[in-house]
């Protein structure tokens, strides 16, 4: 057999990475349901009709397929494909389950999903997502938009990584403004400022010429809206001093500001109103959320998402909602490449027992389960060869603890210090900070 290679685009992280990356979950897990979310897990497929309902392109999406097609076996397989975002699954699990569900909604959801685009440093083609989603029968109170920036704060705080800055926007300013200035094409000219980090203003002026129709002057005054930026409601006055006026720009406005006083009341500094902020995606209708890592500016947004108020519908029942996805696999591959993450140790296991003897094996499996029932991460040595050679062993692991049976009380070494002492596998516990491994920046010494 040759020796394989990577596939580009689908991450394999290391066992020291695995544990950051089960850490990093079980942290955004917590803080989903201090907020009261229920978990959620849906299937790997959708239909494809389903996949491309709102426009996605059919170049990201992976086909279900069997290599050989089983003629007497059910039909459908080609029009499956994998899912490429949480979204898509979770409308089709409130449609089919509408009548089960307890409105509002909340769920979160953390599973990977697929998609078929060029990687790059941050970008998979096989990715893990958090979501968390609010989702209600026929209206949903626009306090829910201010509570998303809540959770997602709180998460990304509990962990060991760059301070966050969530950006915010409310489509209803930009659509509303667009119409008081003589756009009819609301859709083409978000399209074209959702660019502007891309193609700069010059380049979002000509879009804005052949997509949206936008003349000289109405697109100056689009790029003027989307130059205004403020921590606080004040940017309410910059868009007022651009001298336009509309009832659904007054309407995005005042959401907008409940946002960013919500926000800052909860956690000063975490939000930003930024009317460059647009999502290019059209089933959004009220505040958008994109969210940077602070020094990680240059990849762009780690977390985001927006209201909708259209998640799903049938015959005349719609269900609204508001939503936002941490990406994890983005924002961990960011770190690991920046070799900005460490974890204490490279395995769980606390406790090494040594083994005296072949023949004494068996106490030495006695003191491990005994160890185990208590909590503490323990494995037996593999062999028993001189107690040097298993110490070894241990350091190569990264176990900070050998155990030593014997007939006349047991004792245990730490190994990093070197101290050792009596010990009784019915009472020793570690310190804290040893029973299991811990996550932090690099260079902190965890």
């Amino acid at each position: 057999m040759s020796k394989p290679t990577p596939i580009s685009g689908f991450p394999e992280w290391t066992p020291a990475q695995r544990m950051i990356e089960q850490f990093v979950l079980d942290r955004i897990r917590a803080t989903f349901e201090l907020y009261g979310f229920a978990p959620l897990e849906t299937r790997s497929v959708e239909p494809l009709d389903q996949l491309l309902r709102k426009g996605e392109t059919s170049k990201e999406v992976y086909l279900l397929r069997r290599l050989q097609a089983d003629t007497d076996g059910p039909a459908g397989d080609d029009a499956l494909g994998l899912h490429f975002d949480l979204t898509v699954p979770f409308a089709r699990y409130v449609l089919e389950n509408a009548g089960k569900l307890q409105f509002p909604f909340r769920r979160y959801q953390i599973q990977k999903v697929w998609r078929g685009e060029r990687p790059q440093e941050g970008r998979y083609r096989e990715f893990l997502q958090a979501d968390i989603d609010i989702v209600d029968r026929d209206t949903l109170p626009a306090h829910y938009e201010a509570e998303m920036p809540l959770v997602i704060g709180d998460a990304l705080r509990s962990l060991p990584i760059p301070p966050v800055r969530i950006q915010v926007n409310n489509r209803k300013i930009c659509e509303g403004f667009y119409r008081g200035i003589g756009l009819t094409d609301a859709e083409a000219a978000l399209r074209a400022v959702d660019k502007l980090d891309k193609i700069g203003p010059a380049g979002v002026t000509e879009l804005l010429a052949s997509t949206a129709g936008a003349s000289e002057a109405q697109a100056k005054a689009v790029l003027s809206l989307a130059e205004i930026s403020a921590p606080d409601a004040s940017f309410a006055d910059a868009v007022r001093g651009l001298g336009v006026s509309d009832p659904l720009l007054d309407e995005g406005v005042a959401e907008l500001a409940a946002v960013v006083e919500t926000a800052a009341a909860h956690a000063p500094g975490l939000c930003v109103a930024d009317l460059r902020i647009a999502r290019g995606l059209d089933y959004y209708t009220g505040t958008v959320y994109e969210t940077q890592m602070i020094g990680y500016e240059r990849f762009g947004s780690i977390c985001s998402g927006g209201r909708y108020d259209n998640l799903a519908s049938s015959g005349n029942v719609r269900f609204p909602g508001v939503g936002i996805s941490i990406g994890v696999t983005r924002l961990l591959g960011l770190l690991f490449g920046a070799e900005a993450l460490s974890v204490s140790r490279s395995v769980p296991t606390c406790v090494l027992v040594a083994v005296t003897a072949e023949e004494d094996r068996a106490a030495s499996d006695a003191v491990a389960a005994a160890l185990r029932s208590r909590g503490v991460p323990t494995e037996v040595s593999p062999s028993a060869a001189k107690f040097g050679k298993q110490i070894r062993y241990a350091e190569r692991r990264g176990i900070p603890y050998v155990w030593f049976p014997g007939a006349d009380g047991d004792e245990v070494k730490d190994i990093r210090s070197g101290e050792q002492v009596a010990a009784s596998a019915g009472e020793w516990t570690p310190p804290r900070a040893d029973l299991k491994p811990l996550v932090g920046p690099a260079g902190t010494g965890v």
